[in-house]
């Protein structure tokens, strides 16, 4: 497969997505059965599929970051890269959790997207990665050791595995303690899928007996 149609594949996971125009509504979300453990039971996890050949994760992305510096102390939020048994966004999702581990995801997670999705850098391989972080991080070495690393390596197995039990078909897709899921697609924009996110934590809190 040449770097093109790798393109066109990741870009196509986001294609199939159609943007209900449905008004929020009891439809905005679903429910997981079975739920699924979280990593912190003591709060409020909140998980949020994506990759970075998909345009609507892209305009998510400012969306859901500044929702997410607003989060109270009770509730956790991470964000998972899909992978789909598919060799370019595992490409991709490893270079996100070197990011991660090497303490560059801040400085470069943004402008991935761009790469990836304007750029057509090919940043699904390893040299890929090698030459387009080259200035743009603190140490190449350091970057590029954490990206082959077996932290890193589990990091993809658990991505994967969270992605299958929790049955995601598309991104962006948001999961709520393991139990609810919400997206644009149900809630009929990326805003209401967060006033529905909010919604969906204040309910959980509630059960908890939380103020």
């Amino acid at each position: 497969m040449n770097r093109r149609d790798a393109l066109k594949q990741l870009a196509a996971f986001a294609a199939a997505l159609p943007v209900a125009n449905a008004a929020w509504a009891r439809d905005a979300f679903t429910v997981l059965n079975p739920a699924q453990k979280t990593d912190d039971p003591s709060k409020i996890e909140v998980v949020e599929f994506f990759h970075y050949g998909c345009p609507h994760c892209r305009d998510f992305d400012p969306l859901v970051e500044a929702w997410s510096k607003k989060l109270p102390a009770d509730v956790s939020f991470r964000q998972v890269p899909a992978i789909w048994n598919n060799p370019q966004l595992a490409g991709l999702a490893r270079l996100f959790y070197a990011a991660q581990v090497s303490g560059e995801l801040h400085a470069i997670h943004g402008k991935v997207f761009v790469a990836v999705q304007e750029e057509k850098r090919p940043l699904h391989s390893e040299e890929g990665v090698r030459e387009w972080i080259t200035g743009k991080v603190a140490d190449t070495g350091k970057f590029m050791d954490a990206y082959k690393s077996f932290g890193v390596n589990s990091m993809l197995q658990r991505a994967d595995q969270l992605a299958r039990a929790m049955r995601i078909q598309g991104v962006p897709t948001v999961v709520v303690d393991g139990r609810f899921v919400t997206s644009a697609s149900m809630a009929g924009s990326h805003q209401n899928a967060l006033k529905v996110t909010d919604d969906l934590i204040e309910r959980i809190r509630k059960e908890r007996g939380g103020k």
